[in-house]
């Protein structure tokens, strides 16, 4: 099966190559770099968490442990361990995601790099839970599936309501609210003077719709219509507007006397909160239909580059975090992905069956193109030398040409021998004098060479035409089940995240691409020697006609 790969790598023309990273511990097989892009973190975040999601399209799943337990990630320094908890880890459908603690990130920090070391069987789990769990924080409630409702913060809060799991969240599971609330009673009331962030990812099934967000006190942010509407105690201010069907992040910020609304790390709204005053009871969702993920309460106002590296890391199309394949080719400073290897490696097993087997159709075609095309050159050569001295002979060497050269490949000294053997026949005592049946039986000779030497030239030509038709159409069929595969895949992981998606389907695509690299140079190939045949059969109607014409002149009886 390698080597089949390698003739499609061949057919597109590309290659592979492999990156080079500093090895942290030769105890772990693979390493591969991460980048972060800190272009928009204008002010330092220290303790910045960062999501990292993993996929076949840019980890190879088979080179760690089933668990995850191998996976750790190391600082720029690639000595330092740096701390992290493996939120999901699912083997079978390659997909996995992991917060990471970075020490600092911001936009002073262009070339912000950290790497992912894998591949030691006896490695333990270094993932830690808690890692998100700084000073500020009060409550965070992940949705995980096996603790729904359960906060994995310091406090250990439970959320009451009836929200339901959704598998295919935005980070790994998340909540459907149905138009049922949480509702979650914190260790105290807040203090909003002192400043406090409530903060969630929150996707609205449909808009508009009249709902509450968040609701503690006096303090109400809600959703009327699709516009966001803050009421700080006796303010109120609008905050921007939703979309349906799309993850957005909506914070909530107190900060002195002002409650500020932030979309997507974005400001969208801010209001005088003098008189604000939250209960120690805050209720999510009153009404509304949507999903949630990630929901925090903070006691102190995170800022604002805090909050946008949130929505850039943590969004279903975020790309501030790249994890660069290990195939990837590093360019100057920076690597760019080998876009064929992610494609090989997601290849299923139907793709790489109907890969192998275009292969060798291309390698059959390949084939009979440059035969076929070697044939007609040297036959269209030996050709023209042998009629340039069929025409110059005259009366008495006509039926001696056969001894003054040889023409190896041509076809039209082929027919010329044909007719010089049936003429031999008819010599009778050193003398040649030919009937009209004897003329006519001499032409039918030689125009069953004719014919034979004609199926001879388009022989094999019938592969070229089996490329140009069944190529594509195998191309298709790989890319059918191909498809089919994956999303019978996604479906039974629950997961929709694009890059999940992604690779299987450019993967399942790949055997389309072949099938076109096959039916494509077969169908130029084809046309080309066609017409050089056709010529070669056109020259050798006419040679006959041109040769029994001048036998008839010189030996036919009056």
């Amino acid at each position: 099966m390698k080597k089949t790969l390698g003739l499609l790598v061949g057919l597109l023309g590309l290659s592979l190559s492999t990156s080079v990273f500093a090895a942290w511990n030769k105890d772990w097989a693979t390493q591969q770099k991460i980048t972060i892009d800190t272009t928009n973190i204008k002010e330092a975040v220290n303790q910045a968490p960062v999501l990292v999601r993993l996929h076949s399209g840019n980890f190879d799943f088979t080179g760690a442990n089933v668990d995850g337990a191998d996976l750790r990630f190391i600082a720029a320094d690639d000595k330092t361990e740096l701390k992290f908890s493996l939120e999901k880890y699912d083997a079978v459908n390659e997909l996995a995601v992991a917060w990471v603690v970075l020490p600092q990130v911001s936009s002073a920090n262009k070339d912000l790099a950290i790497s992912l070391a894998a591949g030691n069987e006896s490695a333990t789990s270094a993932s830690d839970a808690q890692v998100l769990n700084d000073p500020a924080l009060l409550a965070r409630f992940a949705f995980s599936d096996n603790a729904l409702l359960k906060d994995t913060g310091p406090n250990q809060l439970i959320a009451m309501g009836n929200a339901t799991v959704q598998k295919a969240g935005l980070i790994a599971e998340s909540a459907n609210l149905n138009n049922s609330p949480l509702t979650i009673t914190l260790p105290a009331a807040p203090v909003l003077a002192n400043g406090g962030t409530w903060s969630v990812w929150l996707k609205p099934a449909n808009l508009p719709q009249t709902a509450e967000i968040f609701k503690s006190g006096n303090v109400t942010l809600k959703l009327e219509g699709s516009t966001l509407v803050l009421q700080a105690g006796t303010a109120n201010t609008q905050g921007g507007e939703l979309k349906p069907g799309q993850w957005q992040h909506i914070a909530l910020v107190f900060q002195g006397d002002q409650a500020i609304i932030y979309v997507n790390g974005q400001v969208a709204g801010q209001v005088a909160a003098n008189d604000a005053q939250a209960a120690a009871s805050v209720t999510l969702g009153q009404n509304l239909s949507a999903e949630v993920d990630e929901l925090q309460f903070a006691s102190t106002a995170r800022s604002a580059s805090w909050l946008a590296l949130v929505a850039q890391s943590q969004g279903a199309d975020a790309s501030m975090v790249k994890v660069i394949p290990s195939d990837a080719e590093e360019e100057g400073e920076g690597g760019e992905a080998n876009y064929m290897g992610i494609l090989i490696d997601s290849l299923t097993v139907d793709a790489k069956v109907v890969i192998g087997i275009l292969a060798v159709m291309f390698a059959i075609s390949a084939w009979v193109m440059v035969s076929k095309a070697r044939l007609v050159s040297r036959t269209d050569k030996d050709n023209a030398l042998f009629l340039k001295r069929f025409q110059q002979s005259n009366t008495t060497d006509l039926l001696t040409l056969d001894k003054t050269g040889s023409y190896t490949h041509s076809s039209l000294f082929g027919l010329y021998k044909a007719g010089l053997r049936e003429i031999k026949k008819r010599e009778v005592d050193g003398k040649v004098a030919l009937g009209g049946a004897s003329i006519d039986a001499i032409k039918a000779a030689v125009d069953a060479d004719l014919v034979r030497e004609t199926q001879r030239m388009n022989s094999m030509m019938v592969l070229l035409t089996i490329a140009i038709s069944g190529g594509p159409f195998l191309g298709l069929l790989g890319t059918v089940v191909g498809v089919m595969i994956t999303f019978a895949a996604i479906a039974a992981a629950g997961d929709v995240n694009v890059n999940a998606i992604a690779p299987g389907i450019a993967a399942a695509l790949l055997a389309t691409v072949a099938g076109l690299g096959v039916a494509i140079p077969a169908l130029f190939g084809y046309n080309y020697l066609a017409s050089r045949v056709k010529n070669i059969t056109i020259a050798m109607q006419i040679f006959v006609d041109e040769f029994i014409t001048r036998t008839a002149e010189l030996y036919g009886k009056e």
